[in-house]
């Protein structure tokens, strides 16, 4: 069994990034710009955001984060939206997500420049991903493609099944999966919530991407021996047995799948650190897009 270890890449990314930014200000170019708009105090949003602005200074990027009260309308958030748009020194940026309840979510990542969507969230950019055409790919797909391919997992003629059907992870990497390329050229069923032979699927896959969420859900007896165990569900488990009165777990019951897997993803340390090293690197593509034009 070999641990997909997302730190460790993810590091090397960050690494070969920071050598191209160099190269940049020793050009006297500018350096990439990413900005990130939060609105709110939701903890888990707080924790994200700052450890994206500490990624871009550690690599050389310039960043601006944007903290907007919880109160902010909509039409003030779409205002600010504009501004980044039209905005000749920042490359790319984010709306972090979810937002407060009285803002709709969808009309916000409509607004979006899809040239500085570095999330990959805009409809144009995933219908450019869906087509194999050159696009931004939403972070935490783009980390797992990535993964597969620095392990050279490999994942041609392989039957993949992909648990969890949503925008952001699901369908874009049942669609990334099955693309030709390496990583790529795997057959692909997308299961979710609603699938009532799950176990039997599973249970056939070469290889299992979990994104739903639910902890400890995929169990050993519902895979086979050599199986790839990608993990991208990361939940706070309440347990005052630990120090910070809970423990993060994935999807998977590592401790027992381990055993059967030829290649898994830890929780935390695996796809998690991924999804921050493609966003920079997707930052790093929309500088140079702009460049050229």
């Amino acid at each position: 069994m070999k641990i997909l270890d997302g730190k460790k890449v993810s590091n090397q990314i960050k690494e070969e990034i920071t050598v191209e930014v160099a190269k940049m200000k020793q050009q006297g170019e500018k350096v990439p710009h990413l900005a990130a708009v939060l609105v709110g105090n939701d903890g888990a949003s707080l924790t994200y955001v700052g450890s994206k602005v500490r990624s871009c200074k550690k690599i050389g990027f310039e960043s601006t984060l944007i903290h907007l009260p919880e109160e902010t309308t909509e039409e003030e958030l779409l205002k600010q939206v504009d501004q980044l748009n039209n905005d000749p020194n920042i490359d790319g940026y984010i709306v972090q997500l979810p937002l407060p309840e009285h803002i709709d979510e969808e009309k916000v990542l409509m607004a979006v420049d899809p040239d500085k969507d570095v999330d990959g969230f805009h409809p144009t950019n995933f219908g450019k991903m869906a087509l194999d055409m050159e696009t931004f790919v939403s972070a935490t797909p783009f980390g797992i493609m990535e993964l597969l391919k620095r392990y050279q997992v490999e994942t041609e003629g392989k039957h993949t099944v992909v648990i969890g059907r949503s925008h952001i992870v699901g369908r874009p990497i049942s669609i990334l999966m099955s693309q030709k390329g390496s990583p790529g050229n795997s057959t692909v069923t997308l299961a979710h919530s609603r699938t009532k032979n799950l176990k039997e699927l599973t249970l056939q896959a070469d290889i299992v991407i979990s994104a739903l969420g639910v902890p400890k859900f995929l169990k050993a007896d519902m895979v086979k021996e050599g199986v790839t165990i990608i993990d991208v569900g990361i939940t706070r488990v309440p347990d005052n047995t630990y120090e910070k009165g809970y423990y993060i777990t994935g999807d998977v019951d590592f401790e027992n799948v381990s055993k059967k897997a030829s290649y898994i993803t830890p929780v935390p340390g695996g796809v998690g650190p991924m999804t921050i090293a493609m966003l920079l690197k997707n930052t790093l593509l929309a500088r140079e897009r702009h460049n050229t034009k």
